[in-house]
């Protein structure tokens, strides 16, 4: 029993270990970063500080003015007939018209409620961003990929190429042709027993010039061929390591490029420009589980900066309601506390009796155009509201057709590119064989190859486009993370 349970012990340690190590090594996805950029965005932080803020205007709006005391003393003690007043002291208490104090309450609040519609407004601006740009790092590395990839299919060529051009030459001489500075030589005895053997053969040959004379055509004429070959093949090699060099080149910019996008995806989330990014091998196509047709009406239904003139105008109307309070007398409500000294000289019975008195104030608002001016901006400002609204319905509108224009046609080239991609990789690889059979041109090769790199870049490409135009629709239709 206790060997089994040293056993169960140490799996146990070794799972839990394996575990840790596992989940310290899983990288960070997509969601994870959008959620980092929600906590830490400087943007969505400075716009959650300004709906706090906003908040505290609230109870500030509803409260009552402060009260006012007065206070005097006397230096010299005024004689009265019942004694002699040493101090006055005075406490007021104004009260607004009623509604103003709710009206107020209200404008802040709905001023508040907009401050928090700009707040989701940067929050999902930022999603927005997020996903765009990790899409964007996604297609660079992969076009880097795809790069490398192909200068690996260039160095097949490349083999392919040597092989053809090492191959026996025309005519039967079973020379090769080889490239400057890769000729093998010959056998010094080869050579010379060839030459007695041919001058045998011309001795015992009639015609000694007719013969020669054939005999020197053959050699010229398989020169030349090899020559044309030699060249051709040549050709083909640099024209290889040109397309090579090409893509190293690309491959070094689109690094270069990757740099840049990291640093900006890192602002977003507030990190250090070189932390690092995670994107992963391999791109799943989003798909919009709503109905395109039902879009439009959760644009205007839930997007934040409609919502945000929304309230800015019912903050408008519970203002000109304020003011209209405001043009109405205020009442104040005191009490006056006179402290009274007794007199040597006063045979009043109130003699040195304090004195205490209630008080009532009115305001009278006889300035009629400053109320009215206020009430009239108030009027101006809510309809300035109506018609920033409407611009900015007609604003979403356009990115909402925009977007959908983007998703549908990213949705057409994805399926297209994928097909054209297939074909193309079936074509390359018939190439490849033919080429080596001599059966087509290395520029058939190389355009049937760059045919199949464009259409794998193009099928990359369809899909972040596709999932860009997704995350655009859900950022205009505000139903991503909240």
């Amino acid at each position: 029993m206790k060997i089994i349970f040293k056993v169960l012990l140490l799996f146990i340690l070794f799972t839990t270990g394996s575990g840790n190590t596992f989940s310290q090594q899983i990288p960070d996805s997509l969601l994870k970063y959008m959620e980092t950029a929600a906590r830490n965005n400087p943007s969505v932080l400075q716009s959650f500080t300004e709906y706090q803020a906003a908040l505290k205007k609230i109870p500030q709006a509803g409260s009552l003015p402060d009260p006012q005391l007065d206070m005097g003393v006397f230096i010299n003690p005024m004689e009265l007939i019942g004694g002699k007043q040493m101090a006055d002291m005075r406490l007021m208490q104004m009260f607004p018209w009623f509604g103003v104090l709710k009206n107020a309450r209200d404008e802040m609040s709905q001023m508040a409620k907009a401050k928090y519609e700009v707040f989701r407004d940067a929050k999902l601006q930022v999603f927005y961003d997020v996903q765009r740009t990790w899409y964007e790092l996604f297609m660079v590395r992969k076009d880097i990929s795809i790069s490398g990839k192909n200068i690996e299919i260039l160095r097949v060529i490349e083999n392919l190429a040597l092989i053809k051009y090492k191959a026996p030459a025309p005519g039967g001489t079973g020379q090769a042709f080889m490239p400057p500075g890769m000729q093998t030589q010959t056998n010094p005895g080869t050579s010379s027993n060839s030459g007695s053997a041919m001058q045998g053969m011309g001795v015992s040959q009639s015609g000694q010039g007719t013969s020669r004379s054939g005999q020197a055509t053959g050699p010229r004429q398989s020169g030349s061929m090899a020559s044309s070959a030699d060249g051709s093949e040549l050709t083909d090699l640099f024209r290889i390591q040109i397309e090579a060099g090409d893509l190293k080149n690309n491959i070094a910019s689109l690094k270069n490029q990757e740099q840049t996008i990291i640093a900006r995806f890192n602002a977003y989330l507030n990190r250090p420009p070189e932390a690092v990014v995670y994107t992963g091998k391999i791109l799943f196509a989003d798909t919009l589980v709503y109905d395109l047709s039902a879009v439009s009406d959760s644009i205007q239904a839930n997007n934040p900066m409609l919502n945000m003139l929304n309230y800015e105008k019912e903050a408008y109307q519970a203002r000109k309601k304020m003011v209209t309070g405001m043009g109405y007398p205020m009442i104040g409500l005191g009490l006056n506390y006179s402290i009274i000294g007794r007199s040597d000289m006063s045979v009043s019975p109130m003699n040195g009796n304090d004195m205490i008195m209630p008080m009532i104030s009115v305001t009278l608002p006889v300035y009629r155009k400053k109320y009215n001016a206020m009430r009239e901006e108030a009027d101006l400002l809510s309809q300035a509201s109506s018609h920033n609204y409407q611009a900015a319905s007609n604003s979403l509108n356009t990115e909402y057709y925009t977007a959908i224009q983007l998703y549908q046609d990213a949705k057409r080239r994805m399926k297209l590119y994928e097909d054209q991609y297939a074909l193309a990789s079936k074509s390359l690889e018939i190439m490849l064989k033919s080429f080596t059979a001599s059966t087509v041109t290395l520029t058939d090769v190389l355009r049937v190859r760059q045919q199949a790199l464009d259409y794998e870049l193009k099928q990359v490409e369809a899909i972040t486009d596709l999932n860009t135009a997704k995350a655009l629709l859900v950022r205009l239709m505000a139903v991503g993370m909240n």
